[in-house]
């Protein structure tokens, strides 16, 4: 079978990537909805590593002429995994589907597990580039964030990244409760000054289901009102640009060139497998876009894929107007913006002229070259409403 052509070629835009979900962590964090799970017994890494191969290989017989462009290694906290297994996965990649030649590959760490040995190991198993979840510079909020390193730790994480891998960034957590624009100016002056070329920088939102949830229905957590919050967001950017580390993404900030590939690969709606437990991935078929999720619960996932050969539990082919939304709200999140005639091509039917007139006009929307339009800086914060707005 040869790689899928026409409107929405799978690697035209934004090429193809590999996310692997390592869902363990050494404690969950009060903030964290993510699927992580804390196990106070050794994990069987060798059996682990024996189905994300089995799952690699099944994701790879169905999606054939494929070349890895980008590499995620997430969860949870994918450095608790001996460099051997992380050798072992990228084994399986490599062996599974071609590789570009200047193949990103990212691996998340948190300071509490970062040791100098084991990055070295980590950059001889392939890894070449690393982001690390500080998310604070200070002791207080560390700990009011549930976090079990010190700022010193993270800093020290940070030099270690810094002395192993050319390609490094770390994620600050802001809009905590009490935090003021002052403080978090600072702060940000801080982690710009350890930061090579790329900070990933989210506002604390309350999920369902966690912790934090609890806390603020029972009036024990309040974080910022919406003004405060715009306020924290606004001189993000004010702080970032003027260090040239301007956002590309509403998240994510970088050096012109230093954007993360498979970041840039979902805001793009490429195409990506996502292998193990809960890991989601967006495939392209001869009969459509794919929306594949696997099973959750890790011991779960193991026995699927040990039984089956994969653990995917869902399957469904997206419809032209799922391809479209999904396009919408994911590209416009990126200060490049998107194509319209992309969007006209999957979901069959163009944008209204109309509306975009209107966003424009006030100036929530901008047009770029090639006829590209893009959020603006006051329309960024609100594009829950803009997406709206245009897919109505």
């Amino acid at each position: 079978m040869t790689e899928p052509t026409g409107p929405d070629h799978p690697t035209r835009d934004a090429g193809f990537g590999v996310y692997v979900h390592w869902p363990f962590c050494a404690a969950k964090c009060p903030y964290c909805d993510f699927n992580s799970h804390v196990r106070h017994a050794p994990v069987d890494e060798v059996r682990y590593l024996a189905a994300f191969r089995a799952e690699i290989a099944h994701m790879a017989a169905r999606t054939p002429g494929r070349t890895v462009s980008s590499v995620f290694l997430g969860g949870g906290t994918p450095s608790l995994m001996r460099p051997a297994t992380v050798a072992g996965l990228l084994d399986a990649i490599a062996g599974a589907w071609a590789t570009a030649p200047d193949v990103e590959i990212t691996l998340e760490a948190n300071p509490t597990s970062v040791e100098a040995e084991r990055f070295r190991g980590y950059r001889a198993a392939g890894v070449n580039r690393v982001s690390l979840g500080v998310q604070a510079m200070d002791d207080a909020s560390l700990k009011a964030l549930g976090r079990m390193h010190t700022a010193r730790e993270a800093m020290a994480a940070v030099s270690v990244a810094a002395t192993h891998f050319e390609r490094y960034s770390f994620d600050l957590i802001y809009a905590r409760p009490d935090q003021s624009v002052a403080a978090w100016r600072a702060e940000l002056g801080q982690a710009i000054a350890r930061a090579a070329e790329h900070l990933s920088l989210y506002q604390l939102t309350i999920e369902p289901g966690t912790p934090f949830f609890g806390l603020a229905a029972a009036g024990r957590l309040v974080p910022p009102d919406d003004d405060h919050a715009r306020a924290l967001y606004d001189v993000t950017q004010e702080v970032c640009d003027r260090a040239g580390l301007s956002s590309y993404e509403i998240s994510n900030h970088a050096r012109p060139g230093a954007q993360s590939r498979h970041n840039l690969l979902y805001w793009r709606y490429g195409e990506y497998a996502g292998i193990g437990p809960g890991a989601h991935g967006r495939l392209v078929a001869p009969d459509g876009r794919l929306g594949t999720v696997t099973e959750r619960a890790p011991e779960a996932w193991l026995a699927r894929v040990e039984r089956d050969g994969h653990g995917i539990v869902e399957t469904e082919i997206l419809s032209p107007a799922d391809q479209g939304d999904e396009f919408l709200m994911m590209g416009l999140r990126l200060a490049e913006g998107i194509d319209p005639a992309r969007y006209a091509a999957l979901k069959g039917k163009a944008l209204d002229a109309g509306r975009i007139e209107t966003l424009v006009a006030d100036g929530l929307l901008a047009r770029s070259g090639g006829g590209r339009i893009a959020a603006t800086p006051r329309g960024a914060p609100v594009l829950n409403s803009v997406v709206a707005a245009l897919a109505a």
